[in-house]
């Protein structure tokens, strides 16, 4: 709206606008970077041309997404395929011909490469796994990739990254080449004690062994864990079921943050799975969320926190905020409740973390409530919160044996942790390098030149991963967060420098301590992006923020 655009404009330059304080100056300073980003401050003529290109890019983000989405295959296997997973799970995907099927979730694949015995049947699921919604999204993604490059060019931009960095807190493609490749550096030591630690454990079973495969990597570290640390993540989990983890969670953050869940009775809701509740302050309804927590046919694939309505204020008051919760936890069967590794009570109380986000927002304006805050810091408010579910004194309020109803032992906790950093840098680095191919293909990569994407995978596996590329597989066909977080995947480990950082004052004052959660409630997530993320973090720390709290939770 070109009116609207240029009216703005006008009352930017009047004493009324100058006069502005707080989040009404900066929303208005945003507002006009916004339409300008958006082509505001183009002709006519090439914003008509904008426009084309954006909807493009829309509809090719559309549809890398629903390709992904909709993508079906499954391994089927036999009985020594299948060697080594527990009852239940075999159980689940038992067909009539005595074989199994194996489709592509996470809890289904999950299990498979940690146990499976077979290292052929592990190849097969590699090969299709890493080749979900391929070869379609290989096309789809070129041109993606071309239409942004036109995009950002037409704004006056050398890349996409250029673009699209420039409302993030980092503000450059550069900060974030120089974040990226200082970590990949202080990391590499690590990454390499891991995988010669991998590799030993493989040839204590494979005499002469060379090389971790793509393949091999779950099962050995599994094996690893179970023999050198004695620690059996299948034994973990009977101390985890979902209904005493939620409770757990629930718990946790009522006390932290003064609040309480209340349960609505037969909601509307879009599956009989869903759950919906009210967030109690005060005794005011302060927001409602979902829960929609176990896989089905068709459904969004990996856990994320949808926002539905995000609060802001009204001349009638304070206008609620609503989101959904979608995960792909185990579902429980008719002899045994849903029992969750580990590794999902952390996804689940991360995922939790940005629920609370949009729940405690008091923000006046809807466009800086809630999550509304730069992508390179959206995830920091949900990291945070894994660290409670490695604290024994948050574990043993919930984490019970589901048929002894005995506390998680303290000595299987103790191997937990010891087991914590196991293989931390080699992950740290996976995170580096989706990070760097993310960058590389919307700062480095020509569309139109001879290098496929391919290669680009192939050229920045061998750069910073230990672990070879397996040929003929395309892991980005299925890589989401090239659509939704492009040339934004660094935001992950960024802002975990920012989570742990805002951790260690919990971790000072008590991981339970209402004082500091209330604190953390009203500075952090009250806030959204009425203020700038960084001022946040400093207000809430007391100093400048640093990295010794991330290096040290990564054992370095």
């Amino acid at each position: 709206n070109e009116d609207l655009y240029e009216a703005v404009k006008a009352f930017s330059a009047t004493d009324e606008a100058r006069s502005l304080q707080g989040y009404q100056s900066k929303y208005l300073k945003e507002t006009i970077e916004s339409y300008e980003r958006n082509g505001f401050a183009l002709s006519k003529e090439k914003r008509e041309i904008l426009k084309t290109i954006n909807d493009e890019i829309s509809n090719y983000s559309t549809q890398f997404s629903q390709n992904i989405s909709t993508f079906k295959d499954e391994l089927i296997v036999d009985e020594t395929g299948i060697d080594g997973l527990p009852e239940d799970y075999k159980k689940m995907r038992l067909q009539e011909d005595g074989t199994y099927k194996i489709d592509m979730s996470y809890p289904s694949v999950g299990p498979f490469f940690r146990l499976s015995n077979s290292e052929q049947a592990r190849k097969d699921l590699v090969m299709k796994f890493n080749n979900r919604a391929y070869p379609e999204n290989i096309e789809v993604l070129q041109n993606l990739l071309r239409k942004r490059k036109e995009m950002a060019e037409l704004l006056g931009h050398n890349t996409y990254s250029e673009y699209q960095l420039q409302s993030r807190m980092a503000k450059t493609p550069e900060t974030v080449w120089e974040f990226e490749n200082g970590l990949k550096s202080a990391l590499r030591d690590k990454s390499q004690k891991d995988y010669d630690e991998l590799l030993e454990m493989k040839r204590s079973l494979v005499p002469g062994a060379e090389k971790i495969n793509g393949w091999e990597r779950s099962y050995y570290a599994d094996k690893l864990m179970k023999e050198k640390y004695q620690l059996d993540s299948d034994k973990v989990k009977e101390y985890f079921s979902l209904d005493d983890v939620l409770s757990g969670l629930f718990s946790i953050t009522q006390t932290l943050f003064d609040v309480e869940y209340r349960e609505v009775a037969n909601p509307s809701v879009w599956h009989e799975d869903v759950r919906m509740f009210e967030v109690i302050k005060d005794g005011k309804v302060k927001g409602r969320f979902y829960l929609d927590l176990f896989p089905r046919a068709n459904k969004y694939g990996h856990a994320a926190c949808f926002g539905i309505l995000n609060g802001k204020m009204t001349p009638q008051g304070y206008k609620i905020p609503t989101a959904s919760l979608v995960c792909n936890f185990p579902k429980p069967t008719e002899d045994k409740p849903s029992l969750m590794p580990h590794s999902q009570v952390r996804t689940f109380f991360h995922e939790f973390g940005h629920v609370l986000h949009q729940m405690m927002t008091t923000a006046d304006l809807y466009s800086q409530s809630g999550t509304n805050v730069s992508r390179d810091f959206v995830e920091a408010p949900s990291q945070i919160f894994e660290n409670w579910t490695w604290n024994y004194d948050a574990l043993k309020m919930f984490a019970r044996h589901y048929e002894s109803g005995e506390v998680l032992p303290k000595d299987l906790f103790d191997k937990m942790l010891a087991a914590k950093n196991v293989g931390s840098g080699m992950s740290a680095s996976g995170q580096v390098f989706l990070g760097t191919f993310d960058l590389t293909l919307h700062d480095k990569y020509d569309p139109d030149g001879e290098k496929t994407t391919t290669d680009v995978l192939k050229e920045v596996q061998k750069e910073i991963s230990l672990i070879d590329y397996v040929e003929g597989t395309h892991f980005h066909a299925a890589f989401g967060h090239l659509t939704g977080y492009a040339s934004s995947d660094y935001g992950y480990l960024w802002s975990k420098v920012y989570a742990q950082d805002m951790f260690s004052i919990f971790d000072e004052n008590g991981i339970m301590d209402t004082e500091t959660g209330i604190r953390y409630r009203d500075i952090i997530l009250a806030s959204g992006s009425s203020r700038d993320e960084l001022e946040l973090v400093k207000d809430f720390l007391g100093r400048e923020p640093n990295n010794e709290a991330f290096l040290k939770e990564l054992g370095l």
